[in-house]
């Protein structure tokens, strides 16, 4: 089968003609037959516009959500991960205690958010599918460079989509680490988005203008005519679905998805987030609320929290032991507060226990620069968390001892345990063993 002749705006330029045309001539096997069955009449600028214009509303939140994230773990504290990103450095800032669901906010956003967006992911991947096949992959130096955008951007989003949900579901089938590989994925995904937008945003503006197709039923539907992209497939078979119904099968997809995942963030509807297990409640009682490492997985054993547990306060040379009794003498505060775990759940609570400013005082150290916090586990990643001063003052920042009404459970941090409005669930330490105030 001859080649298709290349389109006008993509003619070969001088200098690599003889590049262009030895490409040309030697197709690879597949080539054709890709050609030959990819012939969908509903491909076209207009549908890939659409689905592109609902991409490019919604991945800079994706975005966005992802780096605030990594801001409220704390990297001036030294506790992002990763740790050491070089120029890639964003500017950062203290994260606020306030509003207390902040944290909840943004990461269920970034988590739900990018779960719904796959159907309209893999639709917008179907609408340009046969340009990956094109032969050869350029014919010039400008669409080689649009091409390699391209290809960035297509192994972005599957990298970042795919390293996710695996994340999501506690699935590390990837010998890497997550955190790492997410966090340059994503600025290599951006790089390959802000290209991509600026080199195709002229074109997806004018088919958007054009004439729309949504409302042509199965039986009318025709391809629209060809394209400088060469989205139209060259030999159109019969269609099977109009472009309004791609729309609705894509659309009832991430909406399907939806209703399944945004249980975990909404107290009331957890029992619906089926495809987030760990987000749902254990049972109805009290304690009965999602968890992220258990007691077990800890490995911290009932010697280490029974009667022999002790509570270590030091600040400078000051050192204060107090064991559970004499921390439910004191002063006790009540406060509503949400927990949100990296992987996108979260719960609002009801806790009780001691500010963490008057356990701070009883050591003298009156509004402290940080507080580091040890727990009883032995590894983890997360077995000690820094607190910046604003997390320790805050009216509201507790070392828990009960949960609506009743004392924690093992699994959620007993004897003690920490919770900080708006701070992410991994930094509120359970079975807390040491509190070190500095300045």
């Amino acid at each position: 089968m001859p080649a298709s002749p290349p389109p006008p705006d993509d003619a070969p330029s001088a200098a690599p003609a003889a590049l262009w045309r030895g490409l040309a001539r030697h197709r690879p096997p597949g080539v054709d037959a890709a050609d030959r069955a990819w012939r969908s009449p509903v491909r076209g600028p207009w549908l890939t516009s659409v689905l592109g214009a609902v991409l490019l509303a919604t991945l800079p939140l994706v975005i966005v959500t992802g780096l605030l994230d990594w801001i409220a773990y704390g990297p001036r504290l030294d506790q992002a991960f990763p740790r050491d990103v070089g120029w890639l450095h964003p500017p950062v800032f203290d994260w606020p205690t306030r509003p207390a669901w902040l944290f909840r906010l943004t990461q269920g956003l970034h988590v739900t958010l990018g779960i719904v967006l796959v159907p309209v992911v893999l639709g917008k991947l179907w609408s340009v599918v046969p340009k990956l096949f094109d032969w050869p992959p350029a014919r010039s130096a400008a669409q080689a460079l649009e091409r390699l955008s391209l290809l960035l951007l297509v192994g972005g989003i599957l990298f970042q989509t795919a390293t996710g949900l695996l994340n999501i579901q506690y699935a590390y089938l990837f010998g890497f680490d997550f955190y790492t590989a997410h966090w340059y994925g994503a600025w290599i995904f951006t790089a390959a988005l802000v290209t991509h937008v600026a080199i195709k945003l002229p074109r997806l503006v004018t088919a958007l203008r054009g004439p729309g197709f949504a409302r042509t039923p199965v039986e009318r539907t025709r391809p629209e005519p060809p394209d400088p992209d060469g989205l139209v497939a060259l030999r159109p078979g019969p269609a099977t679905m109009s472009r309004r119904g791609v729309l609705a099968l894509v659309g009832g997809g991430a909406l399907l998805l939806a209703a399944l995942t945004v249980g975990q963030s909404v107290d009331g509807l957890r029992r619906t987030a089926l495809l987030l297990p760990r987000g749902r409640r254990v049972d109805d009682g009290p304690t009965g609320f999602p968890v992220n490492r258990s007691v077990a997985a800890a490995g911290v054993t009932p010697e280490q929290t029974g009667p022999g547990w002790r509570l270590t306060l030091r600040a400078g040379n000051r050192t204060v032991a107090l064991d559970r009794a004499r921390l439910l003498a004191l002063a006790q505060h009540t406060a509503v507060l949400p927990i949100a775990c990296v992987e996108g759940w979260s719960t609002s609570q009801t806790w009780t226990g001691v500010r963490l400013r008057d356990l701070a005082a009883l050591v003298g150290a009156d509004g402290p620069a940080t507080a580091r916090v040890r727990s009883l586990e032995r590894a983890g990643l997360f077995r000690e968390a820094v607190l910046h001063g604003g997390q320790v003052t805050d009216p509201d920042a507790l070392l828990a001892l009960r949960v609506n009404g009743v004392d924690l459970s093992p699994d959620h941090g007993y004897p003690a345990r920490i919770i900080v409005p708006a701070l992410p669930g991994v930094h509120c330490t359970k079975w807390v063993a040491e509190i070190v105030f500095d300045g």
